[in-house]
C-alpha cells in the first residue's frame, strides 16, 4: 500500500512540473456548488442559513473552468477531488481524484498534443518507460464496430467481424431474421481453440452473452477444411467460403456468432472478447497500450424518459457542420470530444468547449430545457457568455484510476487512502451515519426512511 500511495504522489508530481513548464496556473475551484440536472446524481449539502436549499458537491469543476476561461486565465488546471453518487464497481469511486485540464484559444490537436506529451513525461518520472507516440486513433464507430466497446482493450486481437451479408440469404433462419429486421451479425474468430472448449465450454460461454442481452450464441468449429457445428448445415457452399474468408478462418478455430440489435451484438461479444483475452492469456500485462477514441455522438437517446442526454455534458461543442441538426436531428449530430483509453480503461475525456451564447441554447433546447429552465441552471454562464468568451477546451483525466494501472491493480481501493467500500461506506469512521436531532432541526430537515413512508 505504501508502494502505490508512493506512486500516487509521484505522479502528480509528475504533472505538476510538467504543466508548470507549459505555463499552466493551478487554480482551485469551490467544494459547494449548484446542483444541475445533468450527469450522475449529486451529493447534496444543506444550507443552514438558506433554509430548504443546498448545495452540491462538485461532479468536476466543469463550469467555473470555462468561467475562468472567460475572466483571462488561458492555461488553467487543478488536480482536484470530485463526487458522483452513482453505482460504485471495481474502478469507481463516490470521490475521486481528477486532473483538471483547460486551454484557451486551441483545436483538438493541441489538446490531444499536450496530453499525449504529458502521459509520456509522467509514464517517464514513474515506470522509467518511454512510450511512443503519437498514441493511435480511431473513431467511436470504428471503436463499437471493431471492439464493441468504447474503450477498447487493444493490447490483443479477437475483433469483432461483421458477417450480415454474408448470412442475410441463408436457411438459418435466426441470422436471416436479425439483418431482415435491421440488426446484425457478427463473429470473433478464437484462432486455435476449436479443440480447447467442448460444449459444455461454449454453453458456459453462451450463458456469459446472455448477460448482456444477447439471446443465444451460436458457433462454429473449422476441421478439415470444412466449418463443423449444430449450425453449419444450413449453410450452403458459397455461404461457408465468404464466412471462411471473413473470418479468415483456419483449422482448429473457433468461430463465435451473435445475431440481434447493433447494441446487443456489440455488449454480447465486446464482453465476450474481454473475457476470452484473459482465459486465453492473450493480453500483455506488462504492456501500456494508449489510445484515443474521437468523434463521439454529441447526444444520446432515454427510451424512458423520451429525451435526449449529453453523451459527454452539456458544453461540449458540436462539429460545426452539425450545429443546424440540434433543432432537426439532434441524434445524428457529432460532438468535438475525445477520449483517452488505456489498456482497455477510460482514463479520461475532453472536448472543445460551446463558447457562443446561441450554440449553447440551441444545445439545452435539444436537452429540453425551455429558456426559464436554462436561465435558472446556467443563467450565470450564458451571461458570461455576452462579456466575449475565447474558443477554448480542456480534458479530465481520473488520477486514481492511472495510478491502479501504473500499479498494475484492478480496484481503484487499491490507490487510495482511506477508501469507500462497494456500499460508498467508511468502514474506519463508520460514514455515513446518522446525526442528532439538534443538528437536523438546525438544518431544518427531518428523516423520512423509506419504510415510513
Amino acid at each position: 500500500m505504501f508502494q502505490t500511495l508512493e506512486l500516487r504522489h509521484k505522479v502528480a508530481k509528475a504533472v505538476r512540473n510538467f504543466l508548470d513548464g507549459e505555463r499552466f496556473l493551478e487554480v482551485e475551484t469551490p467544494m459547494l456548488t449548484k446542483s444541475t440536472p445533468e450527469g450522475a446524481r449529486d451529493y447534496l449539502v444543506p444550507s443552514r442559513v438558506h433554509p430548504g436549499e443546498f448545495y452540491a458537491l462538485p461532479q468536476s469543476p466543469q463550469i467555473f473552468k470555462q468561467l475562468l476561461m472567460v475572466g483571462g486565465f488561458e492555461r488553467y488546471y487543478q488536480i482536484t477531488r470530485c463526487f458522483r453518487d452513482e453505482d460504485l464497481r471495481a474502478d469507481r469511486q463516490p470521490e475521486f481524484t481528477q486532473i483538471d485540464i483547460e486551454m484557451s484559444f486551441v483545436d483538438q490537436e493541441d489538446i490531444i498534443d499536450l496530453t499525449e506529451r504529458m502521459m509520456a513525461a509522467v509514464v517517464k518520472a514513474t515506470k522509467g518507460i518511454d512510450i511512443p507516440r503519437p498514441f493511435p486513433r480511431i473513431t467511436y464507430d470504428e471503436a463499437m464496430s471493431r471492439y464493441g466497446s468504447d474503450k477498447p482493450d487493444v493490447r490483443f486481437g479477437l475483433e469483432l467481424v461483421d458477417v450480415s451479408e454474408a448470412v442475410r440469404g441463408s436457411a438459418f433462419q435466426v441470422f436471416a431474421r436479425a439483418v431482415e429486421q435491421g440488426g446484425q451479425v457478427k463473429a470473433i474468430n478464437v484462432k486455435g481453440a476449436a479443440s480447447r472448449y467442448s460444449r459444455k465450454d461454449i454453453d458456459a460461454l453462451a450463458e456469459f452473452a446472455g448477460r448482456y442481452g444477447a439471446k443465444g450464441l451460436a458457433w462454429l468449429k473449422v476441421e478439415g477444411g470444412e466449418l463443423k457445428g449444430p449450425i453449419a448445415k444450413f449453410f450452403v457452399d458459397d455461404e461457408q467460403t465468404a464466412l471462411r474468408q471473413l473470418l479468415a478462418a483456419e483449422d482448429g478455430d473457433l468461430l463465435l456468432f451473435v445475431a440481434d440489435e447493433k447494441a446487443i451484438v456489440a455488449a454480447a461479444l465486446g464482453a465476450l472478447r474481454l473475457k476470452l483475452g484473459k482465459e486465453l492469456g492473450l493480453i500483455d500485462e506488462t504492456k501500456l497500450a494508449f489510445l484515443w477514441v474521437t468523434d463521439w455522438p454529441l447526444l444520446e437517446y432515454d427510451e424512458e424518459e423520451g429525451r435526449y442526454y449529453a453523451a459527454h455534458h452539456p458544453f461540449t461543442m458540436p462539429v460545426r457542420d452539425d450545429i443546424p441538426l440540434l433543432e432537426t436531428n439532434p441524434g445524428a449530430v457529432r460532438a468535438q470530444a475525445y477520449d483517452l483509453v488505456l489498456n482497455g480503461y477510460e482514463l479520461g475525456g475532453g472536448s472543445l468547449r460551446i463558447f457562443e451564447r446561441d450554440v449553447q441554447e440551441k444545445m439545452f433546447r435539444a436537452l429540453g430545457f425551455d429558456q426559464e429552465e436554462a436561465r435558472r441552471q446556467f443563467g450565470f454562464l450564458l451571461e458570461a457568455f455576452e462579456y466575449g468568451t475565447p474558443p477554448h477546451g480542456g480534458i479530465a483525466l481520473g488520477l486514481d484510476r492511472l495510478v491502479m494501472l501504473l500499479a498494475g491493480r484492478t480496484n481503484l481501493r487499491d490507490t487510495i487512502a482511506f477508501p469507500k467500500t462497494a456500499s460508498a461506506s467508511c468502514l474506519l469512521t463508520e460514514a455515513p451515519g446518522p446525526v442528532s436531532e439538534k443538528q437536523l432541526k438546525e438544518l431544518h430537515l427531518a428523516v423520512v426512511l423509506p419504510d415510513q413512508q
